[in-house]
């Protein structure tokens, strides 16, 4: 009986990871794309250098650099051009990380 159950947390844990991972993915239909230069335009509005963007696992991912010169990877989704994940590389003073979360205006006015 042992074996039945090691090999049935096995499958278990297979299922539980192979979930996670798919959150990683964009499931957008293609049709629904809306062009890179258009999700370009948008981040060197904000003051950002974009030194690539290419489709990574159906997202929209972003390579390069912001306004304060820290380096920055992205992901968006390529329909919405929500962002979905964003990794940046501080340099010795660039800032810190309050800069990068969404401000209701109430928060923007203190």
């Amino acid at each position: 009986m042992k074996p039945l159950t090691l090999a049935g947390a096995a499958l278990a844990g297979l299922i539980i990871s192979s979930t996670a991972l798919a959150d990683d993915y964009c499931t957008d239909p293609v049709a629904d794309w809306q062009p890179r230069e258009v999700l370009r335009q948008q981040l060197e509005q904000h003051g950002w250098t974009v030194n690539r963007i290419k489709v990574d696992d159906g997202c929209y991912e972003v390579k390069g650099v912001d306004k304060n010169g820290n380096k920055f990877e992205a992901k968006y989704s390529p329909a919405s051009l929500q962002i979905r994940k964003l990794e940046i590389k501080f340099k010795e003073g660039g800032g810190d990380a309050a800069e990068y979360l969404d401000k209701t205006p109430d928060q923007e006015a203190r």
